[in-house]
């Protein structure tokens, strides 16, 4: 279950491992106006709107162990009024997963689960610092009969500059907390805080971090970095 909430959560990456089992989280958020440009020194042009073939290479880093789990590169294969399709590659892995986000970076489906109406983990524009919004999902993995209910809140907190391995960023940070119960046993729950640096000049997160805890107890703790973006 906790594995299921890890996946989820991270959201890119929620095909953390193409070939396990995806989970998620949720969300409300409208769909996104085009972001602000804000230039970056080093890298690629500016990606404001998403295009097929746009690319984001990150490292997943547990936190707990210290140990870099996986090397994951998410590429955008299509993009209509509403939705964005992305592939997703581990390194050293043939396989693929992909997913489905609506056009704030809200993940949709990912093959496994359908999140009813999001995961809640995308951003709401305009962005600035103070602006809070809530959200409410349901997750449903109808090949196993799963469905959980989660309900959170999320808010800008900081304007910040962040240097990756990619390069240097102007972000907007976003903290988000959100509680999740499983539908049929009440009971069965957990919650998870996540932060996001997103930088609109790329339309992406350069870095990620993610807790999660269940009967008060840390269970996962990651960190994702951007190493490498494009456009085709």
């Amino acid at each position: 279950m906790l594995r299921h909430v890890f996946l989820a959560t991270v959201g890119l990456l929620a095909a953390a491992s193409p070939l396990s089992a995806q989970t998620a989280a949720p969300g409300s958020p409208p769909a996104a106006a085009s972001s602000p440009a804000v230039e970056t020194p080093n890298g690629p042009e500016p990606m404001e709107d998403a295009q097929t073939g746009d690319h984001w290479t990150y490292e997943l880093r547990d936190d707990i162990t210290g140990d870099i789990k996986s090397t994951i590169t998410n590429t955008v294969t299509d993009v209509s009024a509403s939705e964005i399709s992305t592939r997703v590659g581990q390194l050293g892995n043939s396989n693929f997963g992909y997913q489905t986000f609506d056009r704030s970076w809200n993940l949709t489906n990912n093959g496994t689960w359908r999140y009813t109406p999001n995961d809640g983990t995308g951003v709401r524009v305009p962005l600035a610092v103070g602006n809070t919004w809530s959200f409410k999902s349901t997750d449903l993995n109808s090949t196993a009969g799963v469905s959980w209910k989660r309900s959170g809140t999320a808010k800008v907190v900081a304007q910040e500059s962040v240097t990756t391995r990619a390069g240097t960023f102007d972000t907007f940070k976003i903290e988000t907390s959100f509680e999740t119960r499983n539908v049929n046993d009440p009971t069965k729950k957990f919650q998870a805080t996540q932060l996001v640096w997103y930088a609109p000049a790329i339309d992406h997160w350069v870095k990620r971090t993610f807790t999660s805890r269940s009967d008060g107890r840390v269970r996962d703790k990651s960190t994702i970095e951007l190493v490498e973006y494009g456009r085709r």
